[in-house]
């Protein structure tokens, strides 16, 4: 729950080609990371699905001039400004990328092929082919200065801390360890959670996001704890539900704080 989204990784390398901090190579190689190849399918002037590189370049010569993250989820649309079409799309992929500067958007459709199972992950097989589909210009739903985000996070995770001790959730074992190792590792790369040119303070909020994330999943997926019967499963859902959503919302607003940023005249 709340791992580096794929819209996040193609915003936030995206923004930095478009700003002029990167080479097209390694926007792509960043964006792409352990996926075998990303496409883009739609684009105006193109009868078929065309490479990252050659997408970024034509979505530049459209007129975008940034790239914004929407992560809706059923009753918030997080992100999006419409129209229908590319909400309900967005909604099913659980993400988004929203151009500024030109009405377009873009959602990941993912391909897996390859043996199941988490010790086969290595070996599996992941094409992503980016829908672009018109959008409304419109100012994104619900989505946070970084100020604000950082102070509704900062209350988002002493409350989720103590939602998981008042519910008495497992937070040990092997499984809870590894992703405890695992948010470890990647605060360790923390300068890479986002692409050059982002402020400091959106990296942090990421970080706390992520964080916030991680909790949530130990919550959900590494043991019962005191909630044994299925209403105090429900309870321990309820509780954390609005945690979840400031988390989801800070993500975005980390990822989109380049834009921000520059539409305020702060950037390039």
């Amino acid at each position: 729950m709340l791992s580096e989204p794929r819209s996040g990784r193609l915003a936030a390398w995206g923004n930095a080609l478009l700003a002029g901090h990167v080479s097209p190579d390694d926007a792509v190689h960043a964006i792409v990371g352990d996926d075998a190849v990303h496409r883009v399918e739609g684009l105006p002037g193109e009868s078929a699905p065309v490479g990252l590189s050659l997408a970024l370049g034509r979505l530049r010569a459209l007129g975008v001039t940034g790239l914004r993250v929407a992560l809706p989820a059923p009753g918030h649309p997080l992100g999006l400004s419409g129209p229908p079409a590319f909400n309900e799309r967005a909604l099913e992929a659980e993400e988004a990328v929203v151009a500024s500067g030109a009405p377009y958007g873009l959602v990941p459709e993912v391909t897996e092929s390859g043996p199941g199972g988490a010790a086969d992950a290595a070996d599996v097989h992941v094409e992503v082919v980016w829908h672009c589909l018109p959008v409304r210009a419109a100012p994104p739903a619900d989505v946070p200065s970084l100020g604000e985000a950082e102070r509704e996070l900062a209350d988002a995770l002493r409350e989720a801390t103590e939602v998981l001790a008042r519910l008495d959730v497992a937070a040990s074992g092997p499984v809870a360890e590894a992703a405890v190792d695992a948010y470890r590792a990647r605060s360790e790369r923390g300068r890479e959670l986002l692409a050059p040119g982002y402020p400091p303070r959106a990296v942090r909020v990421l970080e706390l996001a992520q964080r916030v994330g991680l909790l949530i999943s130990v919550a959900y997926e590494n043991g019962h704890g005191g909630a044994v019967s299925a209403s105090q499963m429900g309870a321990r859902a309820q509780a954390l539900r609005p945690v979840e959503r400031v988390a989801r919302r800070a993500q975005v607003a980390a990822y989109n704080a380049w834009v921000e940023e520059r539409e305020r005249g702060g950037g390039r």
